[in-house]
């Protein structure tokens, strides 16, 4: 049960009303403050990493560790990658041992993102039990979210990922809707509800086929996240908090702490800061005790 793919968590947690955490992390440190958080609060949950971190470590290194933690914890773990832009980052991270991959090829059009991302399904579903997460539509960044949300031509269009899915034979997807990376500028984000809601219901409306992720998870209200757990979200991307909560941490620390050169004590107080803020997600998106 401990190492899985997305997919498996996530059918479950869509039928059921919650969603899984998907982090991202950087780092040894990191990895073990999710997968801890996940094991106190029996959630299943996913651990993400960006194509520079998982190049920097190489592919390998962060399977290696994912299996050594993964394998021995009591909940089941995806490692995820996460907006990679080529089929063949995408190829060698699956042939190392990730459980999902992610192809982003939203920025190209229509038919080319159907190619790469169809091209992906494919060699990822014949190394193994590997799941696929494909995107259609423009996900903002932190300046642009407010255009992208507005702009309905780039937020992702209901009838066309019907066909995009069918199409690719994704297994996840993430559709645009106006959520954005980075840390929302604005109390009240423009997210289109009732667009993730559609798609959700064309999609999954007579039997689970494709879960939905929510991108941009970082700084969204509350009450956001409700809304677009009951719009179908199965999954929410986590990544700019974390980066924050382990840079501010160890700042924290190393302010007080400038007579003192043991690094340990620093992992220790960053991991713990980390574990709280994966755990305060769990207990929002609903997966504690799921797993």
């Amino acid at each position: 049960m401990s190492i899985v793919n997305a997919k498996e968590i996530m059918f479950p947690a869509l039928e059921n009303g919650y969603a899984i955490g998907a982090f991202n992390v950087t780092d040894l440190l990191q990895f073990e403050a999710v997968i801890d958080a996940a094991v106190e609060k029996k959630a299943p949950v996913i651990v993400q990493t960006s194509v520079k971190p998982s190049q920097f470590h190489t592919p390998e290194l962060m399977v290696a560790i994912f299996k050594t933690l993964a394998s021995s914890a009591p909940i089941p773990v995806c490692l995820h990658l996460d907006h990679c832009t080529t089929i063949e980052y995408c190829n060698t991270c699956a042939d190392a041992g990730y459980t999902n991959i992610m192809i982003d090829a939203s920025k190209h059009s229509f038919e080319e993102n159907i190619r790469q991302t169809k091209a992906v399904v494919d060699y990822a579903h014949s190394v193994g039990n590997i799941s696929v997460e494909g995107e259609l539509g423009t996900v903002g960044g932190v300046e642009d979210q407010i255009k992208v949300a507005e702009d309905e031509a780039q937020l992702a269009n209901p009838e066309k990922c019907v066909e995009f899915v069918e199409r690719t034979g994704v297994d996840i997807f993430g559709p645009a809707i106006g959520t954005a990376h980075g840390v929302y500028k604005t109390k009240n984000p423009k997210v289109d509800f009732e667009r993730m809601a559609t798609i959700n219901k064309m999609l999954n409306g007579n039997g689970i086929k494709c879960p939905l992720v929510v991108h941009g998870g970082t700084g969204l209200p509350d009450d956001y996240i409700v809304k677009l757990l009951e719009a179908g979200g199965a999954k929410f991307n986590v990544s700019t908090e974390l980066k924050h909560t382990l840079i501010d941490a160890k700042f924290e620390y190393l302010s007080s702490h400038r007579d003192e050169y043991d690094p340990g004590k620093l992992d220790v107080f960053a991991r713990d800061a980390t574990r709280k803020a994966v755990m305060h997600w769990i207990d929002k998106l609903g997966s504690a005790g799921k797993a």
